[in-house]
């Protein structure tokens, strides 16, 4: 489904040059929820943001399908981004608009005919267990009804890749395994393949079944979730799962003493 060969991407600043992301080679299967982690500066949203080209990669190839992303002109990519959804750690909502205005956005930059548009909304809306808030504005939502909004107004226009560049981040853990369920969900649902960005190793372990770990821009590790935790190989993976078992033991003896 998406294939990603020898992508390098290179920051240029008046001091220096920083290479954020080297020679990524990398598969991912139609329908599967993939992970990429890595601690913060490894490139993880360098690498999902370059998928849709809203970061230009300075070489390699990007495919999703049979359409190589990385060899289209703008007015291609256009057409093409809107089978691209992405949700974001800020949520990026429009303020001034309504949730139900939020979510018709793309389909009104899309030309979609205004029933077309009402239908679709209504439907999202539902899908995303929000229907009642569809006259509301973000300053009237909580942290995970924002990002609920911004998950259907990345499925207007029935993409066939949603991209979640550290989507919960910003959201309590309850929040967070109510916006996870939702994604799984959405993937169950639609068979949507979903790629994921994110530092926090409970959110590799319940939503996906495949992943990749970045370290310093270069893919030092990959295969299945279960390997990572079972058998980690690079020196990233190892930190994390020390770093996750080290917190449950600490919730199992700390305080109290006791488990």
């Amino acid at each position: 489904m998406i294939r990603i060969e020898n992508l390098s991407k290179t920051y240029i600043t008046p001091q220096s040059s920083i290479k954020a992301i080297e020679n990524i080679n990398l598969q991912i299967q139609k329908g599967d929820i993939f992970g990429i982690i890595g601690f913060s500066g490894a490139g993880k949203s360098t690498l999902v943001r370059c998928i849709n080209r809203l970061e230009e990669p300075d070489s390699g190839a990007i495919f999703i399908g049979d359409k190589e992303i990385t060899a289209m002109n703008k007015k291609e990519l256009r057409f093409a981004r809107r089978k691209i959804g992405m949700i974001f750690q800020q949520f990026n909502l429009l303020d001034s608009k309504t949730v139900y205005q939020n979510i018709a956005f793309p389909l009104e930059v899309a030309g979609c005919h205004k029933k077309r548009i009402q239908s679709r909304v209504e439907e999202i809306l539902e899908l995303v267990e929000l229907t009642e808030k569809i006259n509301a504005y973000p300053s009237q939502l909580s942290g995970g009804q924002k990002q609920r909004v911004g998950i259907a107004r990345a499925l207007a226009n029935e993409p066939d890749v949603l991209l979640s560049d550290e989507a919960t981040s910003a959201l309590d853990p309850l929040t967070t395994y109510s916006i996870l369920e939702l994604l799984k969900d959405i993937n169950k649902k639609l068979n949507l393949t979903i790629v994921l960005i994110t530092h926090e190793l409970d959110v590799l372990r319940h939503i996906c079944s495949n992943m990749a770990v970045l370290e310093y821009g270069k893919i030092v590790e990959k295969g299945s979730v279960e390997k990572l935790f079972l058998n980690p190989e690079s020196e990233t993976a190892k930190q994390f799962v020390k770093i996750i078992q080290s917190f449950q033991g600490g919730r199992m003896y700390g305080e109290g003493g006791g488990i």
